[in-house]
């Protein structure tokens, strides 16, 4: 590879921060989400993949043990510009539909998104993350989007949250897709024309992910 992944503190950040609870408050209702999550088995599984940026078999998902988030890992997904780089090659964007088993009688919604990759950047040159999401048959999410400015050399980070007022939750009893559009850029004009830039959200070892985070709510009996 051309790059380092920063292995070690990529994959300590996919470590789920439980805190310092003592027993009385370990049963208390997850940070995001409005009621603990369920305790039986959580099932995703990757329906479609779409785009310059993930190609069918590279996103793989995980879901936590505890059931508070899941994870999806790509393999191929980098954006660059600069020298030796096609016009084509400064875009690269990803939807992936995901097919969501949760245990009956509960609906989640996503309270927090982390995406999480690594960027360098020439002097000059800038890159861009953007991220939505819905369920089939919705709306999307607004589209946020996250700047990254050369030189930049290293890991980089951004997360997309939504208030427990604005959040969206699945329609209980319905099989809907969970769909996620993101997309990254790379733009060189400003830079060394003799200098290559990327910015990629991929992994070689599945150290590097984004996470989502649930909010879990029981449907109505």
């Amino acid at each position: 590879m051309f790059r380092t992944l920063g292995v070690g503190a990529a994959a300590a950040s996919l470590l789920l921060l439980a805190g310092s609870a003592s027993p009385a408050s370990a049963q208390a209702s997850p940070r995001y989400g409005e009621e603990a999550p369920p305790t039986g088995q959580i099932t995703i599984t990757v329906a479609t993949v779409n785009g310059s940026g993930c190609r069918p078999g590279s996103a793989a998902v995980a879901v936590a043990p505890d059931n508070t988030a899941f994870t999806v890992t790509y393999s191929e997904y980098l954006a660059q510009a600069g020298k030796d780089s096609r016009p084509t090659d400064s875009r690269k964007n990803c939807q992936i539909a995901l097919n969501v088993h949760v245990p009956q009688g509960f609906t989640y919604a996503i309270a927090k998104a982390d995406y999480r990759g690594y960027a360098q950047l020439a002097p000059g040159a800038v890159g861009l993350e953007q991220a939505g999401y819905y369920f089939q048959g919705s709306s999307e999410t607004a589209r946020k989007s996250h700047r990254f400015t050369g030189p930049y050399d290293a890991n980089w980070q951004s997360s997309d949250e939504t208030g427990i007022d604005a959040l969206v939750y699945a329609p209980c009893g319905e099989k809907r897709y969970f769909n996620i559009n993101t997309e990254l850029r790379v733009d060189a004009k400003g830079s060394d024309p003799k200098l290559t830039s990327y910015m990629a959200m991929d992994s070689t070892d599945g150290s590097i992910n984004t996470k989502y985070h649930f909010a879990w709510k029981q449907c109505p009996r």
